[in-house]
Parts: C-alpha cells; structure tokens; sequence
C-alpha cells in the first residue's frame, strides 16, 4: 500500500508539464453549435476550446446543456455566445498543486496549460487525479456534491486529514492555507444553501470573518461569522436557519465563538440600515468593545449569497473613516498591548523555566492588527494580511524590506503554530496558540526569535507613525 505523504509530496514537487496534458481542439467562436457538436463527436471529445478574436474560452457539455435552455435554436446560436472567457490558465512549469489549486478556486474541471503564450494543451481534474493520488479533489467533489448535513461533514473531516498530510510532506503553510480557505468557503456555502431557504439565500450575504475571512486559517478554530440581510426582507425561518447552520459547524468541529460572533447572535445578524448604524457607532461611539469589533468586521468575506451588500458597506466604512486619525491612532494601538517576556530575547540554552509563549498575542496578532490599520488608513480594499503589505508598498505607504520582513515572519509564525497544533492533537490535547520555549529546537528558535524581532519592529513604527504619546 502506498504512504500518503509520498503521494503528496509528489504532488508538491510534479510540475503541471509532467502530467497528461490532452492536446487542445480549437474552433472558431462563429462556429453554430449544431457543427460544433458534430466535430465533437467525431473526434470523440467533450469540449473544445473557443478563438474568438483575440480571446480565448472554454466550451464544455455543461454550457450545451444552458444553450439548449435558449430560445434560438443550436444552429443559429455562435459557440461565442455561450462559452465562457477567458479560460483559466496555468503554466507548464508550475506545481500541480497550482493546478489542483485553481481548479478549486474556480470550480473548473479543466486548465489550459500554456509554455509561456504558446497553447500546450489541457489538463483536467481526472488526468490530475490519475496523476497523484491525493485527496483534496474529493473534498471540494464532496462538498458539491453533498446532499445533506451528514454528507457534508464527511467532506469537512476529509479536509482536516488533507491538512495533516500536507503539512507533514513539506507544503509551504501559506499554500494550505489558500486552498483550506477556498474549501472551506466552499463548505459554508453548501452547508447554508442546504439549511437555508433559497430566498433567504437570494437575499442576504453571509460573511466569514478573521483569520477565516483574511485566508488564513488552517485549522479549524472558533465560528466567526456573520449575516447581511437586504434592507425591507424577512422570513420566518432565518432563526431556524442559523441555528442550523451554527449546530452544524460546531459538529463538523468549529466550536462556538465564546465573544458570540456568529449568526445566531443578533448583533451579527441585522439588515443593511441597521449595519450601516452599528458601523458608524463602532467609529464614532464610545464603545470599548467597538474597535475589536470593527477590527474583526475589516477582515469579512463573502462565502454565500448577494455579495453586493457586503461591498456596500465597505464602502460606506471608508466613508465613515474619512480623516479620523486620532480613531485610527486607538485602533492601532490594539496591536502594541502584548508584550514578549523580556528575558526571551536574551535566552540562554538550557533554560526550562521560561513561561509559555501565545504565538497570536505575541506575533499574530500585532502583525494583523498593524497592517489593518495601515491598509485602513490608505483605504485599501483587501482583507488578506500579504495582499495589504503589497498594497502598502505599492501606494508607498510601508517600506518594501519591512514589509518582506513582516510577510516572512507571518508566515513563519504560522508554520510554528500549525506545527505544535498538529502535535497536540496528536497526542490528545486541545491544539491552541501556546507554545513551550523549552520544548522548541535551535531551527526552530532562532527564526522564532527573529520573527519576534520584527514584529517589534512593527511596533516600534506603528507608534511612530500614529503618534501613540498623544493618545
């Protein structure tokens, strides 16, 4: 029987080239769909890739099915209106855990792979499946596919063993992290369309928040999500509908929020307007809980159902920001109020007696919390930690070594915790953001020390730049 890590490390180290790429059959995008079918056919194929002008599409059997749903018939549509552009693409040189990764992110069954612009052909998720025999595909099938909670929760404990499996092979935790994110979006989705009636679907958003909404969680950790209901809608099964979809989560392993940030909180669950209120109070209130708690809205993403009202109140929370300095001095501040014990800095090999280092209060957290407020000040739109330092930089708003310097020891951090996560669960014990200095080995404490560093860099400028003294 063959070991899963080496399946997944071949997954790590194969390149899409080194998979079976079926070469590309290419029409016209005025060919009628009657002929399209008949070339199809004769060559004994499902799809075909679409030239129209000077861009490039997919047409597959999924998109005959909605033409024949049109009121003209085949023979008169052009396959260039019903293929859909552009077609997701990929380098042959890449990983095929980019390919995997795409596939999941797009919800395609196919990538066209090219050597730079020259078309090599396409690679499809069975060839990918016959190529390495690793899990992930079957998780996000799974979740499609599942009709009810049960099957859904299937998929959600596959997941955690994929997470294993790739962490023990090598793979990079910001990769994990990436295609856990788009699998557990994924899974929210299905799991509210299932609890949920459709037109509380249609007309509400769900969001995911924290390290969920950012893309970067890995394991499981407390729910924080949230509800966006369109201004004028009821139904009288939205409390039965959260209180199915949190009871749900919770048996697939995401424990309740202890703060209450979820659904099935009222304070999380309110209509456009009334978010629009508690929006401005947060800013301009003198709630002590309202800073956290705009702090964990910043980072929301839309999982399920009319995404449009969470980016109108994005804007409207930009708005509301405007030129609030002495707001975002406080807001920022968040991220200097842990502080690292001062003899870890100066250990000496040997110590035992060192207390037990939280890794989110210590390096996590400053990090998150200072680059929000940075990306907050600029008025930037994106919610991951990496997306905001590029941004930064790009606007000239950070220095580009400090930047790198924060990236590489958020992602070090990361790896740290996944790490001493999957170690307790193994042996038994609840897997938190603790960890013991004394158990750690020299590789792993000297980057630990650096990243630390670096987040005291971070401090440092962040009291600077927003002037802590006067606050």
């Amino acid at each position: 029987m063959s070991d899963p890590r080496q399946e997944v490390l071949s997954l790590v180290t194969a390149r899409v080239r080194d998979a079976y790429v079926r070469k590309a059959f290419v029409v016209d995008g005025g060919t009628d769909l009657v002929s399209l079918c008949r070339q199809l056919s004769e060559r004994g194929l499902t799809h075909a890739l679409v030239q129209d002008g000077e861009r490039l599409g997919i047409f597959t059997t999924t998109d005959l099915r909605d033409a024949l749903l049109r009121p003209e018939p085949p023979a008169a549509l052009a396959v260039r209106e019903v293929a859909r552009f552009p077609v997701i693409a990929v380098q042959a040189d890449a990983e095929v855990f980019e390919a995997l990764w795409l596939m999941v992110r797009h919800r395609v069954h196919r990538v066209l792979v090219r050597d730079g612009e020259r078309i090599v052909g396409l690679l499809g998720q069975l060839d990918l499946v016959s190529f390495v025999a690793n899990h992930s595909h079957l998780a996000a099938l799974q979740i499609d596919e599942a009709g009810s909670v049960d099957e859904l929760k299937a998929a959600a404990l596959q997941i955690d063993r994929m997470v294993g499996l790739f962490a023990a092979s090598g793979v990079h935790v910001e990769r994990i992290a990436h295609l856990v994110g788009e699998l557990h979006a994924r899974l929210f989705q299905r799991l509210w369309s299932l609890v949920a009636p459709a037109e509380l679907v249609a007309a509400s958003c769900l969001v995911v928040m924290g390290s969920e909404g950012r893309g970067e969680q890995v394991l499981k950790t407390d729910q924080d999500n949230a509800l966006i209901l369109r201004d004028g809608f009821e139904h009288p099964e939205t409390e039965t509908a959260v209180q199915r979809f949190s009871a749900a989560l919770a048996n697939f392993g995401y424990p309740p929020c202890p703060g209450g940030i979820m659904v099935t909180n009222p304070l999380w669950r309110r209509p456009v307007a009334e978010w629009r209120e508690q929006l401005r109070d947060w800013v301009m209130g003198r709630d002590a809980e309202g800073p956290m708690r705009l702090a964990i809205f910043c980072d929301a993403a839309a999982v399920a159902g009319d995404a449009t009202l969470l980016d109108g109140l994005r804007e409207h929370l930009h708005r509301l920001f405007g030129d609030h300095d002495a707001y975002l001095a406080r807001f920022a501040a968040a991220a200097d109020q842990f502080q690292e014990p001062h003899h870890w800095l100066g250990w000496l090999p040997g110590r035992r007696d060192e207390a037990a280092l939280d890794l989110k209060k210590l390096g996590l957290f400053p990090i998150v919390q200072g680059v929000r407020a940075l990306a907050l000040q600029r008025h930037l739109r994106e919610t991951g930690t990496v997306a905001r330092l590029h941004a930064l930089v790009a606007a000239g708003a950070l220095d580009t070594t400090l930047a790198r310097d924060l990236e590489d020891a958020l992602h070090l951090l990361m790896t740290l915790r996944l790490q001493h996560q999957l170690q307790a669960q193994a042996a038994g014990r609840v897997a938190g953001n603790e960890i013991q200095p004394a158990s750690l080995g020299l590789l792993e404490r000297e980057p630990l020390r650096d990243s630390l560093a670096v987040v005291k860099r971070l401090r440092a400028y962040l009291r600077q730049h927003f002037r802590f003294d006067k606050l």
